[in-house]
């Protein structure tokens, strides 16, 4: 890699890290720098996820206390993660780097969406299921669900997390503080599964990969410190306007 591609990266990264520690979006500014600098779309999308798989497990090994009211799920959500992450990673592998640069401007504009009007969302979604503190109900269609969303995390990834509490909501789970921590341990699954997957595949570029991930660490601990200065809503201005602009770019690339 050249210079240019080694700091674009680096750079797409620290941006990625310091928003995903404030507000999420991370995939905005990462999976695009990765398509910058020549990767093919597959391998570039593998290779993204691998960059940022180490946030997750931060994040949820951060929050592993949070999980103990509902302790007796987790075995049923984890079992859950793996699978939906391991479909969505081997459904990654088969789709052609032509077919998934078709889905890009869609996928990018689904995120997008989700993330603008995730407070809505959240806030509808709570309000049509909301049940005891801490219950959470697994119906058939919930686990449909459930499984739908971490089949599309292991695919993509961007809106996960979005994705997850509207479904944890659904479920029942109307204590946000373990909301949260079940969606970054489910997280932390289906990315993890999914890495491995493309490190047994040998499709990740290891040298983009690790310089992302330098930048995603360094721009997390300096989210961390800038979210005490900054509200978060101008960050989720930043990554509103950065998704909507991406959308629009890739799909007048069509």
């Amino acid at each position: 890699m050249s210079f240019f591609q080694i700091l674009l990266l680096f750079v797409a990264g620290f941006a990625g890290g310091t928003v995903n520690a404030i507000a999420g979006g991370a995939t905005f500014f990462t999976f695009p720098a990765m398509l910058a600098v020549g990767i093919p779309p597959v391998t570039a999308n593998a290779s993204n996820t691998t960059a940022l798989v180490p946030a997750s497990l931060v994040a949820a090994w951060a929050q592993r206390r949070d999980l103990a009211d509902i302790e007796r799920m987790l075995p049923i959500l984890g079992l859950f993660g793996l699978a939906g992450g391991a479909a969505g990673a081997v459904l990654l592998l088969v789709t052609s780097d032509r077919a998934f640069m078709v889905l890009v401007p869609f996928l990018l504009l689904v995120a997008t969406l989700l993330f603008a009007f995730s407070p809505r969302i959240l806030t509808a979604v709570r309000a049509r299921h909301a049940t005891h503190q801490g219950g959470l109900r697994l119906s058939p269609g919930v686990v449909l669900l459930l499984l739908a969303v971490m089949i599309y995390g292991g695919y993509f990834g961007a809106g996960l997390g979005i994705m997850l509490l509207a479904g944890l909501a659904i479920a029942g789970l109307e204590e946000l503080r373990v909301a949260n921590a079940v969606k970054n341990g489910v997280s932390a699954l289906v990315n993890g599964v999914a890495v491995a997957i493309f490190i047994f595949q040998g499709v990740v570029v290891w040298p983009a990969a690790l310089t992302m991930m330098a930048g995603a660490a360094l721009g997390g601990f300096a989210g961390a410190r800038i979210a005490r200065r900054l509200p978060q809503r101008i960050f989720r201005i930043i990554v509103i306007g950065v998704g909507a602009l991406l959308t629009v770019w890739y799909f007048l690339k069509l």
